[in-house]
């Protein structure tokens, strides 16, 4: 077994933190790399007494109180002698990542992982894209060695509800809107398996000062719809929301003047995979992303199928239900 990987993750508790905080302690015996990690959690000092955070510490994580915008010369001490930082922050918090990306140069981090873990988009498209394109700016005008994974869409975020509810107690916001003609292929993975996807990445020196695209499977809407109906049994209804419906949406929050907001986002994200196509491994390729099933072939996590029967089975968990 070689060293073990010192890592820091800022937003441990939160959806995809919890992710990546599951992959990178369960990665031995699973990886083909002899990779093993050490994980500190930068934990706001008003979240320390917190559940998620205890049950961190139950899990051997190293818990680490810190404030982004506090202390430049602290936060530099604080991660001296960490390898690889991670960034999950929250999407309201994202320009906290300057202070983040400013003390990860001065201490040496020889890896740093920006926000990304979503769908892949070029500029212009998404404001929450848009933001985090320019905090990759920055991070590449300081010469801060980095890597971007995107992960698609979620399987937990791109199932209907059925009528007689039984998905109802995993699904955190049923997908019954179909946009377009339904029929735009989007990927999708599972986000129980991001952690997984994330400990290969960042123990990869192939990837380095690169941009992968860590996905599971590529699905449409109609594809779903289809599936859902054969491992339940019911045919969930949908609403149908055209093309130009959907720009429409899109050009009215831009012209509220509030600048980003959680409808604004989910507009702009739904646009962006549902009819635009953005989503896709194609369109990956064009901007330059590695594809994570190059990097790793035979490497393949929860099939959308696997996570309906689930579902099916009362086995599913909601997300964000902590």
């Amino acid at each position: 077994m070689s060293a073990r990987i010192k890592v820091a993750i800022v937003g441990a508790t939160g959806e995809t933190g919890r992710s990546v905080v599951d992959g990178l302690l369960a990665v031995d015996g699973l990886l083909a790399a002899d990779a093993s990690f050490e994980i500190m959690a930068l934990v706001r000092p008003s979240s320390l007494e917190k559940p998620a955070t205890a049950s961190l510490k139950a899990r051997g994580v190293k818990v680490v109180p810190a404030e982004l915008q506090g202390s430049h010369d602290q936060l530099v001490h604080i991660l001296k002698g960490i390898e690889v930082v991670i960034s999950t922050i929250h999407y309201q918090a994202l320009s906290d990542e300057i202070f983040l990306a400013n003390a990860a140069k001065a201490a040496g981090i020889q890896r740093y992982v920006p926000c990304f873990w979503a769908t892949v988009a070029p500029r212009g498209i998404m404001q929450l894209r848009d933001d985090k394109e320019a905090i990759l700016d920055h991070v590449q005008r300081l010469r801060l060695p980095y890597t971007v994974i995107d992960v698609g869409w979620w399987f937990q975020l791109a199932v209907p509800r059925i009528p007689s509810g039984c998905f109802d107690y995993g699904l955190v916001a049923p997908a019954n809107s179909v946009f377009g003609d339904g029929n735009v292929p989007s990927a999708l993975t599972d986000v129980r398996d991001i952690g997984l996807y994330a400990a290969k990445i960042i123990s990869d020196p192939r990837t380095l000062n690169k941009k992968v695209f860590a996905f599971t499977e590529t699905w449409t809407q109609n594809q779903i719809f289809e599936a859902v109906e054969r491992v339940s049994g019911e045919r969930p209804e949908s609403t149908k929301a055209s093309a130009e419906e959907m720009e429409a949406n899109v050009a009215r929050c831009r012209q509220a003047g509030s600048g980003l907001n959680q409808e604004r986002a989910q507009f702009e994200y739904y646009h962006s995979w549902g009819v635009r196509g953005d989503n896709s491994p194609e369109c990956a390729k064009y901007l330059g992303y590695v594809a994570f099933e190059e990097l790793y072939p035979g490497f393949k996590g929860r099939r959308l199928t696997d996570y309906l029967e689930d579902l099916a089975n009362n086995k599913a968990a909601k997300p964000y239900s902590q």
